[in-house]
């Protein structure tokens, strides 16, 4: 079948469009690649073959970013409107809650805004480590920045529009240099705490049915009780999903604290599976279990059916930590006015049970540490410099994309072969070698196991209470505080 139609074809196939809308559909499509249909090909997708016949016919230039935007406005045309995606989200809800976010997730995967094909590419294992399994991603899937697009970036001056990607005026944004095409882009429009949120995935996923919720205003992320309001509601309405926030401070935060947003998805992270260390008692919040977790970073898991007192005692223990200091411990609430205390916040269903993790944060800094006390500290940078964020706080690993080249010399060296290992990587792959017999049939293995080792140190570095003599009597004085 010849190209267009081919394409024409699929586009009413998936409901978008009726039969009778085909040479409306077709019309469409000759916008933007040109009068003339040409057979198609089996070697490649339908709107990659699109592409390629609109930048030889000079309908586009051959850039990253013209070639990003042409794809998304084909693949918008098998996407409904966002005011037809919404009624029907929210007519499956009422089937379940499952049935609404299972058809959203196959329209945003069908349509190219989740980037299947790119999330594959990511390299993912899990290994075992003394705080049970962790989990390791290479990212290859997001692609680097068009250099043209920075190189405008450092000249531009202008008020964005939108002014960030989270913003919901992204939702059927063309697209331009620096901002990211978005044509096929829609949210679920819900109600959280009385205000208007979205709800969406992520294009490149960094586990299962990652989702994102958004503030429908561009205003800070901040995190106090109408924080875990907000998280009890969304479990309310999505229990088959976690929903957590980044830290609302630089260092320990995500990378994007100008848009209040939590992060969410149908995963089983590595701390959801972590027992409990100690337990506590509440006095005044009888129907709320708690207790410290085994795990790395410095977790209190408070679990209750009754949401009204898990929010009480999750904000009582916010506050308190927002003001707490152990300076023994390098543990430090202000600067003057300048605050460095905040908590990471996730929370998943377990049955009728809510569980919320409260996971302490410190941003401190030191001439020691100057990228943070309580980060991963400078001998583990060769692996991971980067903040810790929600993922990682829960026993994900996003590692740069850099790593998988760098890491086939790491083994090259192992296995004596001629290579090219970067400096940074030397000091511990003669540490690793001289501890370990390495073959090649054992080499990967090897690789993995001490990325998970690392991974479980740099978690380690993050915990502000450590798994010691002085952490746990630091654990004991906060816990008395409270």
């Amino acid at each position: 079948m010849k190209l267009i139609e081919e394409y024409a074809d699929k586009v009413i196939a998936s409901g978008a469009y009726d039969p009778l809308d085909r040479v409306y559909v077709m019309n469409k499509i000759r916008g933007f690649v040109g009068d003339e249909d040409v057979e198609a090909s089996g070697d490649q997708p339908l709107v990659a073959q699109l592409v390629d016949l609109a930048v030889k016919r000079g309908k586009i230039e051959d850039g990253q970013t013209a070639r990003e935007i042409l794809n998304d406005q084909l693949y918008d045309l098998m996407t409904p409107r966002p005011s037809v995606v919404n009624h029907l989200f929210w007519e499956k809800y009422q089937q379940s809650p499952a049935t609404a976010t299972d058809w959203f997730y196959q329209l945003c995967t069908s349509n190219d805004y989740v980037k299947v094909a790119a999330i594959k590419k990511n390299v993912v294992f899990d290994k075992p480590t003394k705080y049970g399994n962790l989990e390791i991603t290479i990212n290859l899937s997001k692609p680097e920045k068009d250099p043209k697009a920075i190189a405008a970036a450092a000249h531009d001056t202008k008020k964005k529009y939108p002014q960030c990607a989270l913003c919901m005026e992204n939702e059927g944004y063309k697209g331009r240099l620096g901002q990211a095409a978005r044509s096929n882009h829609r949210i679920i429009r819900m109600t959280i705490g009385g205000k208007q949120w979205g709800f969406q995935y992520s294009p490149y996923a960094y586990f299962n049915e990652h989702c994102i919720f958004l503030d429908s205003k561009h205003e800070p992320m901040k995190i106090n009780r109408q924080t875990l309001v907000n998280l009890v509601e969304i479990e309310h309405q999505l229990p088959a999903y976690f929903v957590g926030s980044n830290a609302d401070l630089p260092i320990v935060g995500g990378s994007m604290l100008a848009h209040e947003h939590y992060q969410g998805g149908r995963h089983i992270f590595p701390m959801m599976k972590a027992t409990i260390k100690k337990p506590l008692k509440f006095a005044d919040y009888p129907a709320v279990k708690a207790g410290i977790v085994n795990w790395p970073m410095s977790d209190i898991r408070l679990t209750s059916a009754d949401t009204a007192q898990l929010i009480d005692l999750g904000t009582h223990i916010i506050d308190v930590w927002d003001h707490y200091s152990d300076e023994g411990l390098d543990i430090k609430a202000f600067d003057g006015d300048t605050r460095h205390h905040t908590v990471t916040p996730i929370m998943h269903r377990d049955g009728d049970q809510y569980v919320l993790d409260l996971v302490l944060r410190d941003n401190n800094t030191n001439d020691q540490y100057p990228l943070g006390i309580f980060h991963p500290h400078e001998k583990l940078w060769h692996i991971k410099k980067e903040n810790i964020g929600l993922i990682e706080v829960m026993g994900r690993a996003i590692l740069p994309a850099r790593l998988k080249d760098e890491l086939n010399e790491v083994k090259k060296f192992w296995l004596g072969a001629a290579n090219k290992i970067a400096d940074s990587h030397l000091p511990w792959a003669k540490e690793v070698q001289s501890r370990v017999d390495i073959t090649k049939d054992n080499v990967d293995e090897v690789l993995e196991q001490e990325l998970a080792n690392i991974f479980a140190n740099v978690l380690e570095n993050a915990g502000v209470f450590k798994d010691d003599a002085a952490g746990q009597a630091g654990w004991d004085r906060f816990i008395d505080q409270l």
